[in-house]
């Protein structure tokens, strides 16, 4: 028996001083919450159950041994255990698993404990079964957890598969002996529909935060075997260690190849701003048409053009394996960023590549924007400049192809393409006299985050710049890629700098106020 005899259980409780609320998450754990439940008894003052609405006798066997049952809707691993744990009326919280109990010396530990909580937090370490014994070798223990602590000084953190009790402000440690019992797995079966369930959280919590390739998912499968079962002793357990090993191994190969997946399933918009300059633009649309991976809709954010511009638009629709959306409005002068702001809010993708109407993409382009596209972040792409004689040759020929070697580029090195060294040379950079609007990507949440791009730039310039150092100010990094995800410009006559003082001063606001949004922005668009 793991529980403490009655007659033990009197001669402890007259020395107890402190008390002790238990809380437990459910969902379906018939076969477990009772067993979890008596273990609780000899040391918790009150115990608490937290059920996700079981469908089987969950319910049924906490009512009958007299617990706290609350139903609740699934918040998450770490945000149901913190429901439970403010339902807790007592000074400490122990938070337990359906699936693990207290053995006989950790029930005698915590005992001990309660007569004089003098620390805030208590470990305590878990041993875990398959099919039946016990499993010390694979890694699977000593699992050290913090599991009991102070009211107010600990909570649940983390997302998905790794959620753990992490506690704030000053506070002290001990560890309890005793092991916390941890019914895992009855047989392979079961184990192998958690690596499902769990690989497929990982994927979905981990998306465009972390990398994943095929030779990351080779050497972490690699070595997840290795270190289970060779430097965590697996093999002294036979047929058990090997078969943990192997599944231990397993849920790392699955975990990276949905997360490659899940990376490479991104749907992406590409916004081309233009006005009045349907030759080059028309070497953009040729680009598109050129790229090794096509974007799922291209937008046209039209700052006024005339009816020429509508008609190469319209003659282009029907060569595009996918959508294409004009945007246009009304031509009142120099306005940027609020035509800017209409296409985006009308962009179906999550993702977001922007660039200038007089750009010839590298066919790489919108693979190069969508496999560096990350959380937290937004791409600054580079430039290769074209000289006056080549524009002009190139607009005549509708060429859309150029290499190192090209006749009237100046800036050379910016035509090279390598994804080794973009992942060298690519740099993080918030600077805001370095932001090109003709090449950035984004994610569309981010932009509705800062309120998009700040109308009150009329004229040219600046609102690139005061876009990104609003993003910056929210905590969202510009990347500059090197080497990857550049783009051709056409050259053109540099437009009208009457507007730059005010825009400047509009820019020095975001800066020295640490702006985080705007007030006149993409938000009147996205209500609509």
């Amino acid at each position: 028996m793991f529980y403490v005899p009655p007659n033990r259980k009197f001669a402890y409780a007259l020395f107890m001083t402190n008390k002790i609320s238990a809380v437990i998450i459910t969902y379906n754990e018939e076969a477990n919450i009772g067993r979890c439940i008596d273990s609780l008894r000899p040391i918790a003052d009150e115990i608490i159950v937290v059920d996700c609405f079981s469908t089987d006798y969950t319910k049924e066997i906490c009512l009958s041994k007299g617990v706290t049952f609350v139903q609740n809707e699934f918040l998450g691993f770490a945000n149901q255990k913190n429901y439970a744990a403010s339902l807790a009326s007592n000074d400490y919280i122990l938070s337990l698993d359906a699936d693990e109990y207290l053995s006989i010396d950790l029930t005698d530990s915590i005992r001990a404990a309660k007569n004089s909580m003098k620390f805030e937090g208590y470990t305590m370490n878990r041993l875990s079964s398959y099919a039946g014994e016990w499993v010390r070798t694979c890694g699977w223990y000593p699992d050290t957890k913090l599991r009991l602590w102070k009211k107010g000084k600990g909570s649940w953190r983390g997302q998905g598969i790794h959620e753990r009790v992490e506690m704030n402000g000053k506070h002290t440690i001990k560890h309890l002996s005793g092991d916390l019992l941890h019914h895992a797995y009855d047989n392979i079966t079961q184990f192998l529909e958690k690596i499902q369930r769990y690989s497929d959280i990982y994927a979905r919590e981990h998306r465009f935060k972390l990398e994943s390739s095929g030779f990351k998912i080779f050497y972490k499968t690699t070595f997840a075997f290795i270190k289970s079962f060779f430097l965590k002793q697996g093999i002294i357990d036979g047929y058990k260690g090997l078969l943990i090993s192997v599944c231990n191994a397993n849920f790392v190969f699955y975990k990276y190849s949905k997360l490659r997946e899940a990376n490479n399933q991104l749907s992406a918009s590409l916004i081309i701003s233009t006005y009045n300059r349907e030759d080059a633009l028309e070497l953009t649309l040729l680009g598109v048409l050129h790229q090794s991976e096509l974007p799922d809709e291209v937008i046209i954010a039209d700052d006024g053009s005339g009816d020429e511009t509508k008609k190469l638009i319209d003659k282009y629709r029907s060569k595009f394996p996918v959508p294409i959306v004009h945007c246009w409005h009304e031509d009142q002068g120099f306005r940027l960023a609020t035509i800017r702001n209409k296409a985006i809010a009308r962009a179906q993708g999550e993702y977001l590549i922007m660039i200038d109407g007089d750009i010839i993409m590298h066919k790489h382009f919108i693979r190069s924007h969508k496999r560096n596209a990350k959380m937290n972040q937004f791409l600054q792409g580079s430039r290769v400049l074209l000289q006056q004689d080549l524009t002009k040759n190139t607009l005549e020929n509708k060429r859309v192809s150029f290499n190192f070697f090209t006749p009237g580029i100046r800036n050379r090195f910016n035509t090279l393409y390598s994804n080794f060294l973009s992942r060298i040379a690519s740099f993080y950079n918030n600077k805001p006299n370095r932001i090109r609007g003709a090449n950035l990507s984004f994610w569309k949440q981010d932009v509705v985050r800062v309120n998009g791009f700040n109308e009150d730039f009329v004229g040219w310039g600046r609102e690139d710049s005061e876009f990104a150092v609003r993003m910056n100010n929210m905590g969202i990094r510009r990347k500059h890629l090197k080497f990857a995800g550049f783009g051709y410009h056409l050259y053109h006559k540099e437009s009208s700098r009457e507007a730059l003082r005010k825009n400047d001063l509009i820019l020095e606001q975001a800066i020295i106020e640490q702006l985080t949004s705007c007030q006149n922005g993409i938000g009147k668009y996205i209500a609509a």
